[in-house]
């Protein structure tokens, strides 16, 4: 919640700190803001506003200088009522576009080449979560008789997407009956997202109607063992870049942050929460999914493909984040990404 009790004043000199600490990493002291920040005030007002901003909570004075830095909260409260957004230039406009023209439709790498993209421009940590499999449409199924006991099964969703799995039978099937069971499937099946599918055939197999088609049942059974486990795949570039910040410069916290992005599963369940909002989401310290992200920030968006089935990119970085910059940034791919799904 935005604190209306801060005057002007205070909140000018508020902002200055934010932005001098953002650009130096350095704790910021009261001469620096009222020279750099041409205000007509004495170093002496500056240090008493200073001082009242620390009591509130927005500032903190590190042991080792007499300068304040931001508190979460005094970030919280840039964020929220402070920062002036900058608009995306026409380069880098042009660059996102450049990017994706290059890599062509294939969903997979124009996500991959999305976090490159989002990490490029924000010199931080590029993040895409997939859109979950389960939650697109289904088109077809086909069996390919592999050996006399082994099935690839393939499952294509309405967008293209595509998986594989080998499935080992305790019957032998021949490649018409194989045929047969797809073409069934398929019929039931069609535009269903892979979620109904799923609820689809177990009801099915419950069906009395089904009982006495055994070949209708062998369908509906190997139809169950070749849907995909629920799972989204994570797509993360510039994982150093934060370590070219001094504020994560410690052997400890590398690890620890390596270590939650390794961890994709929880990392996907985790940032569900981010994908029940529209637009732009702004996480900052301790509001981050992730307790191994403590100083840092998340600003994400979801994005809809053409099929209106939801995924999630943003950027990682310091609390110290540039967020005038990487917002837009984060903003204008998302809706980048979601005309180009759109077209698919």
């Amino acid at each position: 919640m935005v604190d209306l009790s801060l005057s002007q004043r205070s909140r000018q000199i508020l902002e200055a700190i934010v932005e001098d600490y953002i650009a130096t990493a350095e704790p910021v002291g009261s001469s620096a803001v009222a020279k750099r920040h041409a205000m007509s005030l004495s170093s002496a007002t500056v240090r008493n506003v200073m001082a009242s901003l620390e009591e509130l909570g927005f500032l903190t004075s590190p042991h080792t200088s007499a300068g304040r830095v931001p508190t979460e909260k005094g970030f919280r409260f840039y964020v929220d009522s402070l920062v002036t957004l900058r608009s995306i230039s026409q380069q880098e406009k042009r660059e996102i576009l450049k990017r994706y023209r290059e890599t062509g439709h294939n969903l997979t790498d124009l996500l991959r080449e999305t976090s490159r993209t989002l990490s490029s421009l924000s010199n931080y940590t590029g993040i895409v979560v997939a859109p979950r499999f389960t939650s697109c449409r289904f088109r077809q199924i086909e069996f390919v008789r592999l050996g006399s006991h082994k099935i690839l099964t393939i499952l294509v969703s309405c967008n293209g997407d595509v998986q594989n799995r080998i499935i080992d039978t305790e019957q032998e099937f021949s490649p018409d009956e194989l045929i047969g069971m797809a073409n069934y499937l398929n019929s039931i099946l069609e535009g269903l997202t892979i979620d109904q599918v799923r609820k689809k055939v177990l009801t099915e197999m419950q069906s009395e109607k089904n009982r006495y088609d055994q070949l209708m049942n062998r369908a509906l059974t190997l139809s169950e063992q070749a849907l995909p486990d629920v799972g989204q795949e994570v797509f993360i570039a510039g994982q150093s870049r934060i370590f070219d910040q001094p504020e994560f410069n410690d052997l400890g916290r590398m690890r620890e942050i390596f270590q939650a992005f390794e961890e994709k599963g929880r990392l996907v369940e985790l940032l569900g929460r981010c994908m029940q909002a529209d637009g732009v989401q702004i996480f900052i310290g301790a509001e981050t999914p992730l307790k191994e992200m403590a100083g840092m920030s998340l600003i994400t968006s979801t994005y809809l493909t053409g099929n209106d089935t939801i995924g999630l990119l943003g950027v990682v970085g310091p609390t110290r984040m540039g967020y005038s910059s990487v917002i837009p940034i984060v903003d204008y791919t998302a809706r980048v990404v979601s005309r180009l799904l759109a077209t698919d």
